[in-house]
């Protein structure tokens, strides 16, 4: 696609040594290591808290989300950007980009569980505005170290999103029919 090649272009175009090393630090903080220490850590503080919605929804969409992000590199197998433009070693697929769609469902389901925790003002509005910064800088790392076409972190975000909805639907559907059934009298 003609918009994927100008915006890599754009992206080489304005490289700096100094941009090179930030956009580098912050891609490293969407790779998979860093995406699942943050899961596993959050995950055991909300058990812990006894937030077991909220930790079964981070957990359960983070890991079924790899698990499909990884099987739609497989069905799609877009190569990435050429090697001369590309500043990351990379031997898997590029459609979708992993670190956006990760992030955008990390984002969104810490996003959900912050709306359900910290009370509505300046202090949950400045934690979801620093979830979707994250993601946005780390897809757009992405494209700027040719590790992805724009097209390709466009679709991780988006499929990102659609999956946490999923499970944000789903795990709070779950909730209230077990809170609702514990309060129902025993049948005889």
């Amino acid at each position: 696609m003609s918009v994927d090649r100008s915006v890599l272009q754009w992206m080489v175009d304005h490289r700096t040594p100094l941009s090179t090393d930030v956009v580098t630090a912050v891609t490293h903080t969407g790779g998979t290591i860093a995406v699942f220490t943050v899961t596993a850590v959050v995950s055991l503080v909300l058990l812990a808290r006894r937030r077991t919605t909220d930790a079964v929804l981070v957990a359960g969409a983070m890991l079924s989300g790899w698990a499909l992000m990884a099987g739609l590199k497989q069905v799609f197998g877009r190569v990435r950007p050429p090697v001369p433009d590309r500043l990351v070693l990379l031997d898997s697929y590029a459609f979708p980009s992993g670190h956006a769609m990760m992030t955008a469902i990390l984002a969104c389901v810490l996003g959900a569980v912050v709306v359900r925790v910290v009370a509505a003002g300046v202090r949950r509005s400045v934690l979801l505005a620093v979830l979707a910064s994250y993601t946005l800088a780390v897809g757009l790392s992405r494209v700027y170290l040719a590790a992805h076409w724009l097209t390709d972190v466009l679709a991780g975000w988006a499929i990102g999103a659609a999956w946490a909805a999923v499970w944000i639907g789903a795990t709070y559907r779950w909730a209230r029919r077990s809170a609702t059934a514990a309060t129902r009298p025993p049948r005889m």
